[in-house]
């Protein structure tokens, strides 16, 4: 497989990650502009532990996702009672002020003569655990995908329980939610902490596909486009915010003629779905009718 079409694909199931999560928070009728300050605990997280403490991949990858978690669990509880552009604008206050600090941070160990480890504005360098254990691009794009596809079959699983129609309840309507008895708090915590470990994942997997990560590249442009992917994609389904991710980065940005106009394209097709289908392509209207569609019927 040529070198390049690897990259891509990587880096659409890396980005799939975060986009599940703003996915995930959707779905309690969240809107959250800051879940790329997850995405980037879990980077630096993971890198530490593999670039600094030795520890093995799988290890460093839990913890990326555990941290996040508690960081997005944390986050969750003071902002309980926050709704709509006020709970946006403090997830997207929590995020600056986290890549911020990730700026100021500075923690380095000489390692074989060479200082390794976050050094403020300068960056995270030397992730090397791929390079060091010989995983090659397409075994470490198998890992990416094996992790998806675990993921998504978690997604289909909890569609199915109690679990995914009281998050959808909470997203239509947390008084008629709580009157027919979901704790609703608790609810939104335990979303909040899921979706946080799902961007923390996704943020290891990054930092040592990329090696190297700096504060810059968890602004608010990844919050935003995290956030659409599930707009566009559709709301009916975890495969949604897939395809939202497919559209800008598999789609357009393969595309040479529009390299330059990426954007302005991305951002034009987000308001005219929003016009058009306001749930997305992959809405519950579209789910329900493929699910028609591909049922057997039954014989007479």
């Amino acid at each position: 497989m040529d070198d390049y079409l690897v990259g891509v694909l990587s880096n659409i199931g890396v980005v799939s990650f975060v986009a599940l999560s703003a996915y995930l928070l959707l779905l309690t009728g969240a809107i959250s502009f800051g879940q790329q300050a997850f995405f980037a605990i879990g980077a630096y997280a993971a890198g530490v532990a593999t670039a600094l403490w030795g520890w093995p991949l799988a290890a460093a990858l839990a913890l990326g996702a555990a941290v996040s978690a508690a960081a997005a669990a944390a986050v969750g509880l003071p902002t309980l009672r926050l709704h709509g552009l006020y709970f946006a604008v403090a997830t997207l206050a929590f995020a600056e002020m986290v890549r911020l600090l990730f700026e100021l941070a500075r923690y380095q160990v000489e390692i074989d003569g060479e200082l390794v480890g976050p050094n403020g504005a300068d960056g995270f360098r030397g992730i090397r655990y791929i390079f060091e254990h010989d995983l090659g691009p397409l075994q470490f794009l198998a890992l990416i995908y094996g992790l998806l596809a675990a993921v998504l079959i978690g997604f289909m699983l909890m569609e199915r329980s109690r679990l995914g129609v009281a998050l959808r309840m909470v997203g239509e309507d947390e008084v008629l939610a709580s009157l027919n008895g979901i704790a609703v708090a608790r609810l939104k915590i335990l979303a909040a902490g899921l979706a946080g470990a799902l961007a923390g994942l996704g943020g290891g997997l990054y930092a040592h596909l990329t090696t190297y990560v700096e504060p810059r590249m968890f602004d608010v442009m990844l919050g935003v486009h995290s956030l659409a992917y599930g707009l566009i994609g559709g709301l009916g389904t975890a495969f949604g915010p897939l395809v939202g991710v497919l559209i800008d980065i598999g789609l357009l940005e393969s595309i040479r003629p529009l390299a330059g106009y990426r954007m302005i394209v991305f951002g034009g097709l987000v308001a005219l779905l929003l016009i058009a289908r306001p749930r997305g392509l992959l809405d519950e209207a579209a789910v329900h009718w493929l699910q028609r569609a591909w049922r057997p019927r039954r014989r007479p």
